[in-house]
C-alpha cells in the first residue's frame, strides 16, 4: 500500500490558481523534499497534505484513508500526520516542561528519549522566553512528536537559523528517521539543504509540479532554465542547433594550453568558496561557469575549456 498518495489536487484563489492539479506519491520512510520559488504554492501543498487547508479538486489518500479537510471536521488536521510551520508559536512564559507535558502521550521513558534526540533535555526547566530560536524550534518539533505522528511535514525548518542551530537541526531530523521511523516531506529553497538529505524532488512554478525525480536527476538533467537556476550555478549550451544542455561548473575541465577540441576563453572573475574557485570565462560572446580546486587564476588570463559530458 503506497503511504501517502496526492492525486490531481487543485487550489484556486481570487487571482487565479495557487495550485494547479499535482499528483505524487511517497513511500513509506522516502524523504521527499519541495522546491520553488516563493509564491509557487509549495506551504500551500503541504497543508492541504496536512488536512488545514481545503483543496477545490483532488484528493490525498493517507494510510489507505481520505485526509479529510477543514470542512470536513470540527478540528483541522490529520491524525498521524505533523505539520511544522515556519512560524509556528509556542505558549509565553511557561517553563518548556509544561509546555511539552500538556500534550504527551508518550511514557516517561520515551518522552525522555525523544526529547534526547531533539537536544532539548537541558532546556526543559527554562521559561519559553528564556531561548534562542534554534532552541525554540526544536521545542515546537518535540511538541508536535509527542503525538506520535507516522509523516513530519517541515515548511522552511531551516529558515533565519545560523549555521550551529541550523547543524543541529540537521541531526535531529537525520535521528528521528534512523530511530523513530519517520517519513519526512520538507519545503525548502536552499539546494545545500535539499541535494544531499531528499530521495526524491518536487519542483513547482506558479502552482505547476515542472519537474519531480531523485537530486542526481534534478540537478543534472532539469527540464528547463527555471529548474537549473533552482539548484545551483549553470551554463546553457545549444547542441545540435535546438537540444540546450544545462552543465554545471563542474561539468567542465580547465586548460592552461591549448588541447585539441578545447575552447579558448579569458577568466573574467575567480569567486573564492573554501574548497574551490568558481570561475566566470568569457568564450566566444558567451560566459561559461566553471569550477576549480584551484584558486590561483588570474583576472585577464586566457585559458582552454571543454565540457566533461
Amino acid at each position: 500500500m503506497t503511504f501517502l498518495q496526492v492525486s490531481g489536487v487543485r487550489k484556486d484563489s481570487n487571482e487565479g490558481a495557487v495550485l494547479q492539479p499535482i499528483s505524487f506519491s511517497q513511500q513509506k520512510h522516502e524523504k521527499i523534499a519541495i522546491a520553488g520559488e516563493t509564491g509557487s504554492g509549495k506551504s500551500t501543498l503541504l497543508k492541504i497534505v496536512a488536512g488545514l487547508v481545503a483543496s477545490d479538486a483532488g484528493e490525498v489518500i493517507f494510510e489507505g484513508f481520505r485526509i479529510k479537510d477543514p470542512r470536513d471536521v470540527l478540528v483541522p488536521g490529520q491524525e498521524g500526520v505533523a505539520y511544522l510551520s515556519q512560524h509556528f508559536e509556542l505558549p509565553k512564559f511557561l517553563r518548556v516542561e509544561q509546555v511539552l507535558g500538556y500534550a504527551n502521550v508518550l511514557p516517561e521513558d520515551d518522552a525522555n528519549v525523544l526529547y534526547a534526540i531533539c537536544r532539548i533535555e537541558h532546556l526543559l526547566k527554562r521559561r519559553t522566553d528564556q531561548l534562542s530560536g534554534g532552541e525554540r524550534q526544536r521545542i515546537a518539533l518535540a511538541k508536535l512528536l509527542i503525538t506520535k505522528p507516522r509523516l513530519l511535514l517541515l515548511d522552511e525548518p531551516f529558515s533565519n537559523l545560523d549555521l550551529g542551530h541550523k547543524n543541529i537541526l540537521k541531526s535531529v531530523i537525520q535521528d528521528l528517521g534512523d530511530q523513530l521511523d519517520m517519513t519526512f516531506t520538507m519545503v525548502s529553497h536552499d539546494p545545500a539543504d535539499t541535494l544531499p538529505w531528499a530521495d526524491k524532488i518536487l519542483v513547482l512554478r506558479d502552482g505547476q509540479l515542472v519537474q519531480q525525480g531523485s537530486p542526481q536527476t534534478v540537478y543534472k538533467q532539469p527540464v528547463n532554465e527555471y529548474v537549473a537556476g533552482l539548484f545551483g550555478t549553470y551554463t546553457a549550451v545549444t547542441v545540435r542547433d535546438q537540444t540546450v544542455l544545462f552543465l554545471r561548473p563542474e561539468d567542465f575541465s580547465l586548460s592552461v594550453t591549448e588541447i585539441p577540441g578545447t575552447r579558448k576563453g579569458v577568466i573574467v572573475k575567480s569567486l573564492f568558496f573554501g574548497g574551490f574557485c568558481e570561475l566566470e570565462i568569457a568564450v566566444s560572446g558567451m560566459t561559461y561557469l566553471a569550477r576549480s580546486e584551484r584558486c590561483d587564476w588570474n583576472v585577464g588570463q586566457v585559458v582552454w575549456i571543454e565540457p566533461k559530458v
